[in-house]
């Protein structure tokens, strides 16, 4: 299984993908989409699209995982925020992915084993799973735990299916 993983961001937009290879959790890519903020916020957005449309084409995941939203302080960044997770969920949708959303609670949970880790914890587990040479910069390594997270919550739920 090929698993896309996002971190929307307003500012930068995480993207990592993992493959999952007899029970090795293997990096393919990651990196980030940053839209510049000279540009008016719908070519950010548009920006957001092209670039995840040609991942998508590139390596044809066979599914998406996404950062569900969570409470944010300061309203109109929770709806930029919004408008990030619904393009990314439509360039999904757009390219024939099943879309799968979990929450920051959820991702720290399947990859640090706390649902409140920090963000260095997850960059260090990220690093340790995907037995990868050096931490990777939080957005990408953000998306890579959304990407985590979807292998080992699909695991558990075949493994649960099997023991009823």
């Amino acid at each position: 299984m090929l698993v896309l993983g996002i971190d929307p961001g307003v500012s930068v937009t995480g993207y990592g993908i993992i493959e999952e290879l007899g029970g090795r959790l293997l990096h393919v890519y990651n990196g980030g989409i940053s839209s510049s903020l000279n540009n008016p916020f719908p070519h950010c957005l548009k920006e957001i699209y092209a670039d995840l449309e040609k991942i998508i084409s590139d390596y044809s995941p066979n599914v998406m995982a996404i950062e569900n939203l969570f409470f944010h302080k300061n309203v109109k960044t929770a709806l930029k925020l919004g408008h990030t997770r619904g393009v990314a969920i439509l360039t999904a949708l757009n390219a024939g992915l099943d879309v799968y959303e979990y929450s920051p609670m959820e991702i720290k949970q399947a990859v640090v084993g706390y649902g409140r880790a920090t963000k260095d914890q997850i960059q260090i587990m990220v690093k340790e799973l995907l037995n990868l040479p050096e931490i990777v910069p939080f957005d990408p390594s953000d998306a890579l735990a959304v990407a985590i997270c979807h292998i080992h919550s699909t695991n558990m739920r075949e493994a649960l299916k099997k023991s009823i």
